[in-house]
Parts: C-alpha cells; sequence; structure tokens
C-alpha cells in the first residue's frame, strides 16, 4: 500500500466513523450538552483539518521512513526477539499502545506540552467533534515521538499501518457523547476505553484530569495506578477550569493559546471521590 492508497483509507476511515458517530450521538446522547454542536462544529472541524493535514503530509510519511529504516537495517527491541510473525504483531501492536500513554501522559505533565495539548481539553463539551480537535503543533512535534517510538521499538510497517487506523477508529468512539447502555459499557470497558471512561479524563478537577490516558487498552490505565471509574456523568464539568467563556474557544484564540505566557494550568474544583469505594464505571 502506498502513501497515497494510505492516505485515501485514514480519510475514510475518519469521515464513516465521524458521520455514523454524530448521527448516534444525536439518537442517544450520553451527557447534556452546554452548547449546541452548530456552534462547536467550525471551531472543531478547522481545528481537526489542520491536524489532520500535519498527520496526514508530515508525521506518517516520516514515521513511515523510520520504520522501513528500522525493519531494513533489523533496529529496535522487537528485532532482537525473533518471534513468529503473529506474535511479533500483537507484541508490536501492544507496545505502540503502552507507549502511546506514556506520551499523552507526558503532555499532560510537561508544561511546554501541555500549552498545546490543553487546546484539545478547552473544548465546553465532549463528542465526536472533539477527538482529532488538537493543535497542530502538538501533531508536528509528535513526530520525534513517532519516530522514535518505531525505531527503538522495531515496528514494521503493516503494524505501524493498522494501528493507526485502529487508534484513529477507536479516538472517535471513546470521544463520542454516544450512550451505551452502561452493562454493556462495564463489560466493553475490562478490555477497551469506552466513552464514559475517557468522559472522565475530560473534567476540569485535576484528578479526574490526571486519569484515564488510555487510547486502545484500559489496561495501561490499571497498571500504571491511573485508572478512575466511578465518577457520574452527570457529575463531571467537561473543560479546562480556566478557559470557560465562550470567546476562549474562538478558532485563532484557540491557535495562538499555546504561545500566550500563561502559568501552569490548574484544573478548578476540589479533588472529587466517587460514591463507590470501588472503582466501577459508573452511570
Amino acid at each position: 500500500m502506498n502513501e497515497s492508497h494510505l492516505r485515501i483509507l485514514s480519510i475514510a476511515v475518519f469521515a464513516i466513523g465521524y458521520v455514523v458517530i454524530i448521527i448516534a450521538e444525536m439518537a442517544a446522547p450520553l451527557r447534556d450538552r452546554k452548547k449546541s454542536l452548530v456552534s462547536r462544529l467550525p471551531t472543531n472541524a478547522g481545528l481537526t483539518l489542520l491536524a489532520f493535514i500535519t498527520g496526514a503530509f508530515i508525521v506518517r510519511p516520516v514515521a513511515l521512513w523510520a520504520s522501513l529504516w528500522s525493519s531494513k537495517n533489523s533496529i529496535g527491541l522487537l528485532h532482537t526477539v525473533h518471534l513468529p510473525g503473529w506474535l511479533n504483531f500483537i507484541a508490536a501492536f501492544m507496545l505502540m499502545d503502552l507507549t502511546f500513554y506514556y506520551w499523552h501522559r507526558i503532555n499532560h505533565t510537561v508544561h511546554l506540552l501541555w500549552r498545546f495539548h490543553s487546546v484539545h481539553h478547552i473544548d465546553p463539551d465532549l463528542d465526536v467533534t472533539t477527538s482529532f480537535r488538537f493543535h497542530f503543533g502538538e501533531i508536528l512535534y509528535s513526530t520525534v515521538f513517532r519516530v522514535l517510538q518505531v525505531s527503538l521499538l522495531g515496528i514494521g510497517p503493516v503494524t505501524y499501518v493498522a494501528y493507526e487506523l485502529i487508534f484513529t477508529g477507536a479516538t472517535l468512539f471513546h470521544h463520542s457523547n454516544l450512550r451505551i447502555p452502561v452493562d454493556i459499557e462495564r463489560r466493553l470497558n475490562r478490555v477497551i476505553v469506552t466513552p464514559r471512561m475517557h468522559g472522565i479524563h475530560h473534567s476540569v478537577v485535576r484528578r479526574e484530569l490526571n486519569s484515564n490516558y488510555s487510547v486502545i487498552f484500559r489496561w495501561w490505565d490499571t497498571i500504571n495506578g491511573s485508572l478512575l471509574l466511578n465518577i457520574p456523568q452527570s457529575a463531571i464539568n467537561i473543560g479546562v477550569g480556566r478557559y470557560q467563556n465562550p470567546e476562549d474557544n474562538s478558532f485563532f484564540k484557540l491557535l495562538a493559546l499555546p504561545f500566550r505566557a500563561f502559568t501552569r494550568e490548574r484544573a478548578s474544583g476540589r479533588p472529587r471521590f466517587g460514591a463507590s469505594g470501588r472503582n466501577v464505571l459508573a452511570e
């Protein structure tokens, strides 16, 4: 599969998932909206378009080049263990998801990176239009992470492409405002990140914001002690504490935000704990 075919496939996965989930959200919303979708869509679509262009024309080609170089020269962790093909694929896929967990977490803890990543969190609502609402600068500097990731792990091109496509679908899904029957979602959430789980991560409350960093598999939060589930969706205030005014979500202000001087973000509100001592996905 050449680069142009991959780009078309990525667009197809994104577009189909985007439209299907928007329709499903309208039929069965999980959380009440603060703002109408129509008022948020221009900003979210504009940021998503810039992020998508940056990813498609810079990050992916460079990462694929690094993957091909790593495979050709047998460089990276997975080239040293000589696993069977199917097991190599599973190990590579899992390692990509685990290392992305740490990359996501770093974007929350390093102040300079949080300046860019906060653009994603400032959206006052959370739905599928938020899923790839990232500052293009964050996507651009993530090229360095992707090159190190695929080179040091020894990720092959097939695994990289497969992970990227599933990553796209998972990101659209867990950012959605889609109400799934809670019993079904709890079963799904034993393995994958779901809308209720990721909704907690978009809270203005710091303890909730600093939890649930996983993208595809939820296990990484369990292993690293960052899993938080027992927060009712009705109790979650989506956004970033100091950016609650409508003008904070204008397209050009969001583009400029990482370059303005501001103090380290502090989520508003006191740390909140679930009603139950058991860490179970709440309604």
